[in-house]
C-alpha cells in the first residue's frame, strides 16, 4: 500500500496530465487492487462451468424435462455436486 501511494505521489509530481489521471484512478481503486494482490481469486473456473451449462441448454432446446437437464449437467461436471 505504501509503495502504491509513493508511486502515485511521484506521478503527481511529474504533472503529465495522463499520468496524473492514471494515479488518481489507482488511488480510487486502491482497495480493490490491494485486495486482489493479497487474495488473487479468479472467476475463470466458474465461467467455464457456466459456459458448459449454456452449451448443454442449447443442445437440449425444446426438451421440457428439468430432471433430465440436471442429470446432463451433473454428468458433464463430475465431482462438482455434493451429495451425489
Amino acid at each position: 500500500m505504501k509503495m502504491l501511494a509513493e508511486w502515485c505521489e511521484v506521478a503527481r509530481q511529474d504533472r503529465h496530465p495522463a499520468l496524473v489521471k492514471f494515479a488518481q484512478m489507482l488511488e480510487r481503486h486502491q482497495y480493490g487492487i490491494i485486495s486482489h494482490c493479497k487474495h488473487p481469486i479468479h472467476t475463470s473456473k466458474l465461467e467455464g462451468v457456466n459456459n458448459k451449462i449454456k452449451g448443454i441448454k442449447r443442445i437440449a432446446y425444446g426438451f421440457h424435462d428439468l430432471e433430465y437437464f440436471a442429470l446432463k449437467v451433473k454428468q458433464a461436471l463430475p465431482g462438482r455436486f455434493v451429495g451425489n
